[in-house]
């Protein structure tokens, strides 16, 4: 898997969530299940982050981030939502697909080259269809996977 951030199969589920809001608590569980910590700091966390502007990237993709000095690398995780929900995009439309991304708090250069895969992923025509698209997580997770693989070389 890249190097820039930790992603296991786990990462990658299908949620219900009705608003920015739950979004985001959902996303916050989700780290703090994947890999072990604690959900309330990444939720205060990824908040502050989203007071600064919203991380709706657009074309159905949020990509709420953040530092945490609790961590070594960057950690990521996907949610696919059962229905597209208002996250405060620049082009309205609200999102279906959740890219979260925590990188240590140090982390400069590293934090922006992460961010910088994950939006190239989701910029590619081919792969933003096959994205929405995909049955299932564990398809998801091998679109992810051979797409920044294949970014990577």
């Amino acid at each position: 898997m890249n190097a820039l951030f930790r992603f296991p199969p786990e990462a990658v589920t299908s949620v219900a969530a009705t608003d920015k809001t739950a979004i985001l608590s959902l996303l916050a569980e989700h780290f703090a299940e994947v890999y072990t910590l604690d959900a309330v700091e990444v939720l205060d966390a990824l908040e502050e982050r989203e007071k600064l502007g919203s991380t709706g990237f657009g074309r159905g993709v949020a990509i709420p981030h953040a530092r945490l000095d609790t961590i070594n690398r960057p950690l990521a995780v996907l949610l696919r939502l059962d229905q597209a929900c208002e996250f405060g995009s620049a082009d309205g439309m609200p999102v279906d697909l959740v890219f979260g991304l925590l990188s240590p708090s140090q982390s400069g250069a590293t934090h922006l080259h992460a961010l910088a895969a994950i939006s190239r992923l989701v910029r590619n025509e081919d792969t933003h269809r096959q994205l929405a698209e995909a049955p299932d997580g564990e398809a998801l997770y091998a679109l992810i996977t051979n797409a920044v693989d294949r970014d990577a070389a």
